[in-house]
């Protein structure tokens, strides 16, 4: 990848910021397999349609994503998710906040996959395709 000289004379600032080379057809093993091997990388196809996604049971945010919808669902990060236990009943929300509206009641021992943690919060899925939630750190211990 060959990068333009941004202090150049006689650059336009229509100019594009970097060059990226032609290396031919894509990599077969790097694909799907419905995904055909003739494009390059200056094409962008659209392989299937989108699936429809229910928020309460798929594990997918604007940002991030479990690992298992790579290659289905495009976000920019997919986690792996990190088994914990409740230690106590704890309720399951919407939101990372306390007054966020409740999804569901969960007892202690439940498993809850998190896949990510902000705030003392835990956003993650109830057991494997179980409700996607927030659950407070504190009511969360790591196996």
């Amino acid at each position: 990848m060959a990068a333009f000289d941004l202090n150049a004379s006689g650059n336009s600032p229509r100019r594009p910021a970097l060059l990226l080379p032609d290396d031919g057809p894509l990599r077969a093993d790097l694909l799907p397999s419905d995904v055909p091997t003739d494009l390059t990388e200056r094409d962008f196809p659209l392989a299937r349609p989108s699936e429809a996604l229910d928020p309460l049971r798929r594990p997918v945010r604007g940002d991030l994503a479990h690992i298992r919808c790579a290659g289905r669902i495009f976000v920019p990060h997919y986690a792996v998710p990190m088994p914990h236990r409740l230690t106590d009943t704890a309720t399951l929300v919407r939101a990372a906040r306390a007054e966020a509206e409740a999804l569901a009641e969960l007892a202690q021992g439940t498993l809850f996959n998190v896949l990510d943690i902000a705030g003392g919060w835990a956003w993650g899925q109830v057991d494997e395709d179980g409700l996607v939630g927030y659950l407070p750190m504190t009511a969360l211990v790591a196996l």
